[in-house]
């Protein structure tokens, strides 16, 4: 966000607006409401809606200068205002990027046209952790489920047994490393590195340092370690780690499931920005999904969203888009440091469908507490059993329809009598079958999974969430909250080397445990 001295949300007139809007509307099971994006249907009915609702948004994001706000984001400006420096991953998906950005992309197509020309590396080993790992995840799971002809493996846990795993096996002298870190110092991601190097060392390669490539916004560091000019590939620090698929961290998925996908993903993704940027308010998907989620989380107050993703190569969206949103989102204080008086941030979870029917689906129904739901699935199948996903689409719809209309008491006990049951049993059975219903929900509807329509994808959340910092006042590309536990994680691993005494400054509780892991 571009730093202004801003108003508390909860002292808008428009957020009150906003909040009686939400309050006096409804949710119409007769209604259809659908928004079209970049290949993309977003169908909306299962939110609350209506005129007042779409004035007071439109009134909402007024004041909150939101169109300031994203041209401030694809033209560069300082929106990291803590940090002081600009959003900009919008460039690295541009057509015609600046000119370093298109070096580096074109650096990156040419490392993989000439690697796969020459038949090089079997077998690639990604060690990044986060950002620098989720988006490599994903893109392999969604184009290379089949099988690739190159093996990838990940590591990216300190925990030992990752590194392990990650190199068990495999014939160092057809391996190829690539260290992915923004800083090139991060703790998990550089521990692995040097584990990789000592095994590379170990086989007697005679230059381990030329089977390992470096993606960071810091080569000087990455040179400094070891690593050749040739093998490091930029980005910068306007990349933030959660938006960096598009730029070299995206180049381990590049060897395997090949140039096309980041090509298609870079283009998708770049469809959703003109979408965003060109599209009116009550027809724009990002702004749309982002108040809906505002309208759940701030003034309904859900404190959770599902993730229902309804295709299994797309299992690894949902730790992907956990990142993007809790850590974008996770915040409690606005841009000038004043605490923010509504809920922000929802907890994000889910499991790809029909798995997380079997699995909490039953709490989406009849909890409590209840969640709204982002159902997601491809329209058409590119597998030969047309029935399987006739199925998949079929569950997808029925679990988002019983979540809308629920089922009455009365309905229950006329099926139960209906099957036989006696009127006391069918009574007492009733009282359980029964569902609430008016549980909101999205559906989004990819045409087919391609590399295209990932990127939309994933450029409607990145979106939506700068939409949500833009509505309630914070900052989305910062990360303070994780920078407590990683300078005390350095004292106390310290402590368990024996290197320090144990601070007494310690609860009696780490204190204790310090001591016993020592």
């Amino acid at each position: 966000m571009t730093h202004t001295t801003i108003s508390p949300l909860h002292q808008l007139h428009s957020w009150d607006a906003f909040t009686n809007a939400v309050k006096s509307s409804f949710l119409d099971k007769n209604a259809l409401r659908l928004v079209n994006a970049a290949g993309l249907t977003i169908d909306f009915s299962a939110q609350r809606n209506s005129a007042e609702l779409q004035t007071s948004i439109a009134q909402l994001l007024e004041d909150r200068h939101f169109i300031r706000q994203r041209h401030a984001l694809f033209h560069g400006e300082i929106c990291n205002t803590t940090e002081n420096r600009p959003a900009w991953h919008t460039m690295l998906r541009e057509p015609r990027p600046l000119p370093e950005v298109a070096y580096e992309r074109n650096r990156i197509l040419e490392f993989i046209r000439r690697t796969d020309s020459d038949r090089k590396w079997r077998n690639i080993v990604h060690i990044g952790i986060g950002g620098s790992d989720w988006g490599v995840r994903l893109a392999n799971s969604a184009f290379g489920y089949a099988g690739t002809w190159r093996n990838i493996r990940y590591v990216a846990n300190i925990d030992g047994h990752a590194i392990e795993a990650g190199l068990s096996g495999l014939d160092p002298r057809d391996t190829l490393i690539v260290v992915a870190t923004k800083s090139f110092t991060t703790a998990e991601t550089m521990a692995n590195a040097q584990r990789a190097l000592e095994w590379l060392k170990d086989a007697n390669i005679t230059n381990p340092y030329n089977q390992i490539i470096a993606v960071t916004a810091k080569p000087e560091v990455a040179e400094k370690w070891g690593i050749p000019k040739h093998n490091i590939f930029k980005f910068w620090d306007w990349v933030g780690g959660r938006f960096s698929l598009w730029s070299a961290v995206g180049v381990a998925a590049g060897l395997t499931v090949g140039s096309n996908v980041l090509a298609g993903l870079q283009s998708g993704a770049h469809a959703m920005d003109q979408h965003f940027l060109h599209a009116s308010i009550e027809e724009n998907a990002p702004v749309q999904l982002a108040m809906a989620e505002i309208m759940n989380r701030s003034v309904l107050g859900y404190g959770s969203r599902n993730l229902a993703v309804y295709d299994s190569r797309l299992a690894n969206l949902i730790p992907y888009l956990q990142q993007l949103e809790m850590e974008s989102l996770g915040k409690s204080v606005d841009i000038d440091g004043q605490a923010i008086e509504v809920p922000t941030g929802s907890v994000v979870w889910g499991m790809p469908g029909t798995d997380a029917q079997h699995t909490f689906f039953q709490w989406l129904h009849q909890g409590t507490d209840g969640a709204p739901v982002d159902f997601i699935v491809c329209q058409s199948e590119d597998h030969r059993w047309k029935e399987h996903h006739q199925q998949l689409l079929a569950h997808c719809l029925a679990q988002r329809e019983a979540l809308l209309n629920g089922k009455t008491e009365e309905e229950a006990y006329t099926e139960n009598i209906q099957t036989g049951m006696s009127e006391n049993k069918a009574r007492l059975i009733a009282k359980h079958r029964m569902q609430p219903g008016g549980r909101p929900s999205n559906l989004i509807v990819l045409p087919q999974l391609t590399p295209f329509s990932l990127g939309a994808l994933l450029a409607l959340y990145e979106h939506k969430v700068f939409v949500q910092g833009v509505v309630w006042g914070l900052n989305p590309f910062d990360q303070w909250g994780v920078e407590l536990g990683k300078v005390l994680a350095q004292g106390i691993e310290k402590e368990i080397k024996d290197e320090t005494p144990i601070s007494e400054k310690h609860n009696p509780s780490t204190q204790y445990w310090v001591e016993m892991f020592k």
